[in-house]
């Protein structure tokens, strides 16, 4: 027990230490499937994205996948969102338990759109053929309590993006860890997510026909071949985060968190957020600032509520709604439905 805790508290200062040593980026905007990188669930987008040391609902598979290991019972979760410039982003889940050997969920992310129509430099108004674009990924996750206070977790991700008749796939992994500190109503987290292989686009869409050498005459002009696109690392993005319910009884809560964050594609940044639930937990409001400190920031902060239905027997229907403001962009709103059964 000791041992685990000082190693898990040890690679936390590590952790830490790192994010506040500021370095140069110059691979902002350079990954693929940033789908991977939109925040899923109204109950966490509404608390600012600090969620990786809360993580205790069916969402935890996206933000520590070690947190459904404290799921006791089966849990659904569907959230959908209007995102940025009519894109459609939905998340489906499903958690259960297996007992003594842990807990395993399942989950399914789209991103998707309307058809757009093809245009070129000499058919600006279109030619009358559309194309459709989306991104998706399905996950499958376990999680294990290795000791009362300490839970460990991992997603294998297969992730998919096309457009037009073109597409791109990979695997990736997420690890997690969640500890409750020896201090009362204190979480430290940790995860790594989007570990794996990088993306190439291929398809139909890059054969062209090619002059294998215009110097020589009598050759055949025009020889099938394919463009080589560059191949794409994926958002790799380690959080760590501290947590702690401040009030904590049969009528209220507060919770408040802060998560530290350091991706590959950007620089380091914070979110801190908080949740007050009230009337035996029924109802919920939350707030929280995204990405503080992070360069050319902008996403700005988040609200959030919800109300919980409790049919007794351990049986729950919640309901929750987050509403997310830009610098620049369009503002968004997201809802979720988590059934507990």
């Amino acid at each position: 027990m000791k041992v685990y805790r000082g190693l898990v508290v040890a690679l936390l200062v590590l952790g830490i230490i790192s994010l506040l040593q500021a370095q140069e980026v110059t691979k902002i905007g350079t990954t693929a499937a940033k789908v991977l990188s939109i925040p899923v669930g109204s109950r966490a987008l509404g608390m600012g994205g600090a969620f990786v040391s809360v993580a205790d609902d069916a969402t935890a598979m996206y933000w520590n996948p070690a947190g459904i290991a404290r799921i006791q019972r089966t849990e659904f979760v569907f959230m959908h969102s209007n995102w940025l410039a009519d894109i459609r982003f939905d998340f489906v889940g499903l958690v259960f338990s297996l007992g003594n050997f842990g807990s395993m969920g399942l989950n399914f992310t789209a991103m998707t759109m309307d058809e757009m129509d093809i245009t070129t430099e000499y058919e600006p108004e279109g030619t009358g053929e559309t194309f459709s674009a989306g991104s998706f990924v399905a996950g499958i996750s376990f999680a294990k309590n290795l000791t009362d206070n300490f839970s460990i977790g991992i997603t294998t991700k297969l992730v998919s993006e096309n457009i037009w008749n073109s597409s791109a796939s990979g695997v990736a992994i997420d690890v997690g860890t969640l500890f409750n500190t020896p201090f009362k109503g204190i979480r430290l987290g940790a995860s790594i997510s989007n570990f794996g292989q990088k993306m190439q686009i291929m398809g139909d869409d890059l054969l062209v026909q090619k002059d294998i050498d215009a110097a020589i005459a009598g050759n055949n002009e025009s020889v099938n071949a394919y463009l080589a696109t560059d191949r794409f690392d994926l958002p790799l993005t380690m959080r760590i985060g501290i947590s702690s319910d401040i009030i904590n009884n049969d009528y209220h809560r507060l919770i408040l968190a802060i998560d530290g964050l350091h991706p590959n594609d950007n620089t380091e940044s914070l979110n801190i957020g908080g949740e007050y639930s009230t009337l035996k937990n029924i109802v919920v409001i939350r707030g929280g600032i995204k990405s503080l400190g992070l360069k050319d920031r902008e996403e700005k902060y988040a609200i959030g509520a919800g109300v919980n239905y409790f049919l007794g027997g351990g049986r729950r229907i919640r309901i929750d709604y987050a509403y997310e403001q830009f610098v620049h962009l369009k503002d968004i709103h997201q809802f979720t439905l988590g059934v507990k059964f």
